[in-house]
């Protein structure tokens, strides 16, 4: 019995025995439904097309023999569309392998697109701080970042957009610091077109800051009101006045931008949802980030999340549009056996790359225009950048108190080649050779 893994293979299967008859057929789409069976697309033109029709019912057959309960039926197996680019509806896309007139488009259920990689911003240098599980101090290195930053007279813009688990707020700002409003509210608003209402305060200063600024936009506001009801309407697409479907990334790329032009930071530093949800695509993938950090520890459990997102990219054919944007962070790096715990991360950090983004060199060639990195090559994105656990940065919710009155030697001991990485990347030109 074919289960959903086996599909696209056995319908590679299946066209390579028609290979022939390809020509005749023309630009193909094969359309996964949300039930995952398969369907085939073609162009109107070839409605009529004896060659085609005959070729489509052979393949058709086959594929209801091959992929049984994944298969539409023969009979039904194929639609006819005037517009194939309309017919994909923006939905995730990709050429199936081996092929290059025949184009899967994945239907899903939710909006998480991770092969919909947006441009990098033109506007101030986004960060992305991202992780395959929580508890690995991801929100703390991020407040930790903003305050080092503004510690250099940066003006930074922070976003927390782990709405389903909000915190990072609360490390940046003490209670009565806290604005009105939070990101939830203004997606929640801005479906009935009132995002303007909450836009103006739904930020607040940190009194962290020293020579720079920290402006926090927290996932909600002071008095989080009925939130559970709000978050269940966050994620939705909105129909714009002219009939548009704008998704809910879409609009939280709006946002931000609006946020930037009212702000002007320097910098922008974004808290994702951990794990691979259409939240966390969103924010990878879609907000046009300069940097997104993948935390991680030394454990199967990152090595085989991350490992699923790299070969999806990798099938999707869009690995080379992310995979220079990214960089491994070694998080919470204990305080004994430093040194073995390391290494052993960047041999697996090194594994995943090489299997799944670097480009192969072959024996004896060059590296020349390839993407390829050595083992112990500092630059590389496999290269963990150290973050040491310390008893005294471990809890968030103390951690305002703690940046308080904290001293930057300090801040250097615990995140500094973290840091150091960081500014390295946002602001190329200031490094030191």
């Amino acid at each position: 019995m074919t289960t959903f893994d086996q599909t696209l293979p056995q319908v590679a299967k299946v066209l390579l025995e028609h290979v022939a008859a390809l020509p005749a057929v023309g630009p193909l789409l094969i359309n996964r439904d949300l039930n995952g069976r398969i369907r085939l697309i073609a162009e109107a033109s070839r409605e009529h097309d004896p060659a085609a029709r005959q070729a489509l019912a052979s393949i058709c057959r086959q594929l209801e023999q091959q992929l049984g309960a994944h298969a539409h039926p023969a009979e039904r197996a194929v639609l006819f569309e005037p517009d194939l680019t309309a017919a994909m509806d923006s939905a995730p896309s990709f050429l199936l392998e081996g092929f290059d007139q025949v184009c899967v488009i994945d239907r899903l259920a939710t909006d998480s697109d991770w092969t919909r990689i947006s441009p990098e911003s033109n506007g101030a240098p986004r960060v992305v701080f991202f992780s395959i599980k929580g508890g690995v101090g991801r929100s703390t290195a991020l407040a930790a970042t903003a305050w080092s930053l503004a510690q250099a007279g940066k003006r930074v813009l922070v976003l927390d957009l782990d709405l389903e688990s909000p915190g990072l707020s609360s490390a940046l700002l003490p209670a009565e610091r806290r604005p009105t409003f939070g990101i939830c509210d203004w997606l929640v608003e801005d479906l009935v077109d009132n995002g303007e209402t909450v836009l103006a305060d739904m930020t607040a200063s940190s009194t962290l800051a020293r020579d720079g600024e920290i402006w926090v936009v927290p996932a909600h506001g002071r008095d989080p009101g009925a939130y559970v009801s709000k978050l269940g309407r966050a994620w939705m697409p909105k129909m714009q006045r002219d009939g548009q479907r704008e998704s809910w990334t879409e609009r939280l790329a709006r946002l931000i931008a609006a946020l930037e032009t009212r702000w002007q930071p320097d910098v922008i530093l974004i808290d994702s949802r951990a794990g691979i949800d259409e939240i966390a695509s969103s924010c990878v993938t879609g907000l046009g980030a300069k940097l997104v950090l993948l935390f991680a520890l030394n454990g199967d459990q990152t090595w085989s999340g991350y490992r699923i997102l790299f070969q999806h990219w990798l099938q999707s054919d869009v690995a080379r549009a992310i995979r220079e944007r990214l960089q491994v962070v070694a998080a919470m790096v204990p305080e004994l056996g430093t040194a073995d715990y390391v290494d052993e991360l960047r041999e697996l950090s090194f594994d995943l790359f090489t299997d799944d983004l670097y480009d192969e060199i072959p024996p004896g060639e060059i590296v020349g225009e390839r993407w390829n990195f050595d083992l112990a090559d500092d630059g590389a994105p496999h290269q963990p950048w150290l973050i040491r656990w310390h008893r005294g940065f471990a809890a968030l919710r103390s951690l305002h108190g703690r940046l308080e009155g904290v001293d930057a030697q300090e801040v250097q001991a615990v995140f500094g080649p973290f840091l150091d990485g960081l500014n390295r990347m946002i602001e190329p030109e200031s490094a030191t050779p």
